[in-house]
């Protein structure tokens, strides 16, 4: 982490780090801010907005989420991916027409993957926009400029820690803060009451979500983490007088500054358990979550998420960024076998999600987008594919202006000025400008919008259009 190789340390920046990694053998939530959170105060919100991340780890593979449907384009995805490829005929359900009259590179035709068929009705009925070949650069980039090395690229590409720490942070693998985090430093001052609440992870530690003062606030699927040494098994008498002692000890006042800090944290983490846990307690959507049976942890997760936005009004929150995710996309072999029951996940996951937001009358107020480490090799290797570049995302919501594509369709190639090599697509949006489009509709205003993404003035277009 760059905070720790710093020789400066401050006391501030060492309980602002104490804060993020104090776990002291216990399962207190990484979160609690240790600054003083007048300190950012961009916007107060009379609504409500929420941003979700879903973000898929292992680098989803593009060209079998979204492929080429039309006869010649097809034929060349055939040609290129053999066995690793859907068949003509698998696509015919999910065919997507977008409700505009949109004509795309080569005119071109895609079908999402069978497994997503729930997100075709979403994006016909215009709630959920596709954003094509998105992905990290510190500027505009052409294939001359990557090949001959003349312009500034992101770090260590292909790499999967340092590129999944890029789409959530705009720097390599170690960065403290992801964007995310960062619009929430903005969005305190319309928290007031319950600020820690603003930068939520329902799965575990995400740099997305963790600000300069907006440090993030983790959750489980049940809702609040709870203090284990705090909640013993037993109800018992002789329990509940461990759990008091418990309680004074680890929440007794000090003179030692690191040790005041910690149990001002742990009454905060108590504190919280409650508020949340009993502001959840009324909101439980019928939405099945589950609807083929079976494990789907995103869509776990994503209901917790569902339940925390129903429940903002009770918690006195009016922004909220959030961060869900699903491993397993690093498909180098079995890309057959092992993608599809990710990409039923996805859809299950998403389509529950927004069916809960209009249970609870929040559709509108809540803007969801997947994102990747980078997308994967157009041509297999093996029976899998190899670690990309851009890539293929989703956006889904009330305010989303859906049933379109968005940015610009790459050729079905590998030879082609839009890919870099066996067909890892050069990014022809920025996260940059995806990520301000976000930022955007959640409020942040075009002069912040560098506090949130650093690299946005390299670009001329700042808002892409779908929000």
């Amino acid at each position: 982490m760059a905070n720790l190789l710093h020789t400066n340390w401050t006391r501030r920046a060492i309980l602002q780090r104490a804060a993020q990694l104090s776990m002291a053998g216990v399962a207190t939530p990484l979160l609690l801010n240790l600054a003083a959170m007048g300190e950012a105060a961009a916007f107060d919100a009379t609504d409500y907005k929420a941003l979700v991340c879903v973000f898929l780890y292992g680098g989803n593979d593009y060209a079998n989420t979204l492929t080429p449907y039309d006869t010649t384009n097809y034929n060349l995805y055939s040609a290129i991916r053999g066995s690793i490829g859907w068949k003509q005929s698998d696509l015919t359900a999910t065919a997507l027409t977008p409700i505009v009259n949109q004509t795309l590179t080569d005119n071109i035709q895609y079908a999402l993957a069978p497994q997503l068929l729930p997100l075709k009705a979403l994006f016909a009925g215009g709630k959920l926009a596709i954003q094509l070949n998105v992905g990290p650069l510190v500027e505009p980039t052409t294939l001359l400029q990557f090949q001959q090395q003349s312009v500034r690229l992101p770090p260590k590409l292909f790499s999967h820690n340092d590129q999944q720490s890029v789409w959530q942070s705009s720097g390599s693998e170690g960065s403290t803060t992801g964007w995310g985090g960062r619009m929430g430093d903005l969005a305190l001052s319309s928290n007031a009451t319950n600020s820690l609440l603003t930068c939520i992870s329902a799965t575990g530690n995400a740099v997305f979500v963790a600000g300069r003062n907006a440090l993030q606030y983790q959750v489980s699927t049940g809702g609040a983490i709870k203090i284990n040494a705090l909640n013993p098994q037993s109800s018992s008498a002789e329990s509940a007088a461990v759990r008091a002692a418990m309680s004074a000890l680890i929440t007794q006042s000090s003179t030692h500054a690191l040790e005041s800090e910690y149990a001002a944290i742990t009454n905060r983490s108590m504190t919280l358990e409650n508020i949340v846990n009993s502001a959840l307690a009324n909101i439980n959507p019928t939405t099945n979550f589950h609807p083929n049976g079976g494990s789907n942890s995103l869509a776990d997760q994503l209901k917790i998420v569902a339940r925390l936005i129903g429940a903002s009004s009770a918690l006195n929150v009016k922004r909220q960024v959030f961060c869900v995710a699903l491993e397993g996309f690093d498909h180098h072999d079995g890309l057959m076998q092992k993608h599809p029951p990710l990409l039923t996940k996805i859809a299950e996951g998403l389509n529950a999600f927004y069916s809960a937001l209009l249970e609870l009358g929040m559709q509108d107020k809540v803007t969801t987008f997947t994102a990747s480490d980078f997308g994967r090799t157009f041509t297999p290797n093996s029976d899998g594919s190899d670690h990309g570049w851009g890539s293929h995302h989703f956006v889904l919501g009330g305010a989303v202006k859906g049933g379109q594509f968005y940015g610009t369709a790459p050729h079905v190639s590998v030879n082609t000025n839009d890919q870099v090599g066996q067909g890892r697509l050069l990014p022809s949006t920025s996260v940059d400008q995806f990520a301000a489009t976000l930022a955007s509709w959640f409020g942040v205003n075009s002069s912040e919008l560098p506090t949130v993404l650093p690299n946005i003035g390299n670009f001329s277009n700042k808002n892409v259009g779908f929000v």
